[in-house]
């Protein structure tokens, strides 16, 4: 069995970008200015962004036996994802993910979840579990995800979770309760916290809020920590959170330094807001350059 140092779980899709010169609104109508097709879904993101920042990576997910399914799992092979906890379901589609993308970089997506939550907690080998250093969860079947969490957690591994844009909808909360960090965007940090998000968090766990263009901020059991982000002309913010938690984690898993953490996030965050498509995350030299520069 292969050995990894971060195991992510969630959702592996094909994604369409469209560049469009506005978000349409109803009875509107928008022109495509170019399009692009490549792997896409947050677990499979975070993963090749990890490999990208020389990380072990291994994923568990759910493809169909299409073509879709072949691209996506072809270019996860190409940056060293190991997909030996991926299954490839017979018969099946592929989730395919429609993003727009506007002029300033802005996004809209549409879709179908094909086949992206096949996973089920009798599916998952716990050994492979067990043999990852960390366990990073994304969106999913909520039961999964909480198996999973339950596992890694028995055996002493660190659990970080993001539940992404469903999370007012989905009963996460065990998973939630079983993770170390939790990632959230400005926008779902209100309907995980309330109101007093700002109030220090007195659950053990740290919850990190990406904030777009205005950096992110942890709030930690020993007090809150922000950092401003750094300057980019957007051209893409797909994939811009899940290149930051693949930042975040591979710095806070080595010294568990959450200042350094969300520096180093935030220049991945920022490199991938900057370039075209969800899968455009940056090399560590690249991120060390950002970094060099603010210092």
């Amino acid at each position: 069995m292969d050995t990894v140092t971060v195991l992510t779980a969630g959702h592996i899709n094909w994604d369409v970008t469209l560049r469009v010169d506005r978000l349409p609104e109803p009875d509107g109508e928008a022109s495509i200015r170019s399009q692009r097709q490549s792997g896409g879904g947050s677990a499979a993101n975070v993963a090749a962004a990890l490999a990208d920042l020389g990380v072990e990576t291994g994923l568990i997910g759910s493809v169909g036996d299409d073509d879709n399914g072949l691209l996506a799992r072809r270019e996860l092979e190409a940056t060293g994802v190991s997909l030996a906890g991926v299954r490839v379901v017979e018969g099946a589609d592929t989730a395919v993910k429609y993003l727009l993308v506007d002029e300033v970089g802005e996004v809209a997506i549409l879709g179908n979840d094909g086949v992206n939550e096949a996973i089920t907690p009798d599916d998952l080998e716990s050994a492979r579990i067990r043999s990852a250093d960390h366990v990073h969860l994304t969106g999913q079947r909520p039961d999964t995800a909480a198996a999973i969490a339950r596992i890694a957690g028995d055996a002493g591994l660190s659990v970080s979770f993001d539940p992404g844009r469903r999370i007012a909808d989905r009963d996460f909360d065990e998973a939630l309760a079983l993770a170390d960090v939790v990632f959230v965007t400005d926008r779902e940090a209100t309907a995980l916290l309330g109101p007093d998000r700002l109030d220090e968090q007195g659950d053990g766990r740290i919850v990190v809020v990406t904030c777009g263009a205005d950096g992110a901020e942890a709030y930690a059991p020993d007090g809150a920590v922000v950092h401003p982000g750094f300057d980019v002309d957007p051209v893409d913010t797909a994939g811009a959170g899940d290149a930051f938690a693949a930042g975040f984690l591979t710095t806070w898993l080595e010294d568990g330094d959450i200042d350094r953490a969300l520096a180093y996030g935030n220049a991945c965050g920022a490199l991938t807001a900057s370039r075209t498509g969800a899968r455009s995350a940056p090399t560590a030299s690249a991120v060390e350059t950002v970094l060099g520069r603010r210092s």
